[in-house]
């Protein structure tokens, strides 16, 4: 199973790519990853923040296609909801969509195995580098989460 959400993030001035996430208010990029049940990453992709939370999963998808096959289903949060996104996502890596909806009464409850994926956003929120991006393109920015991650892993073993 692999766990896919997108987080925006605001630029610094040096950043050639600039989007603007509507929803969240924020002009910069967006982070995609895809991580397992652990919290570690299988697909990080990094887009302008004006690219959907679909489209941007689905550029995740197809960027890490060979890593990602034997995957048999991707949870994902109400954002990436749909038909059209669900059988792209079946064509493109062969596995199932399951979408982990909110409950409907307006009050906090934590969505069942969906808080992995925050918690590894949380992670790069504590490097200090990741913040905000810093970095002037985007294979800079995914270089940069990838030395994270490692880092994690190196003070795991």
């Amino acid at each position: 199973m692999v766990i896919v959400d997108a987080q925006s993030v605001k630029n610094t001035d040096t950043a050639q790519i600039k989007g603007y996430d509507a929803g969240k208010k924020v002009s910069g990029i967006k982070r995609h990853i895809g991580v397992d049940t652990n919290g570690l990453p299988h697909a990080i992709t990094v887009t302008a923040a004006s690219v959907t939370d679909r489209n941007g999963a689905l550029e995740l998808f197809r960027e890490k296609k060979e890593i990602l096959l034997s995957v048999k289903k991707v949870l994902v949060d109400g954002g990436y909801s749909g038909t059209p996104f669900a059988e792209k996502v079946l064509e493109l890596i062969e596995a199932e969509v399951e979408v982990a909806k909110r409950n409907e009464l307006h009050m906090f409850a934590v969505i069942p195995k969906r808080w992995v994926v925050e918690r590894s956003f949380a992670w790069l929120e504590k490097c200090r580098r990741l913040w905000k991006n810093c970095e002037r393109l985007l294979l800079s920015s995914i270089a940069m989460i990838q030395i994270v991650f490692i880092r994690i892993l190196l003070k795991r073993s």
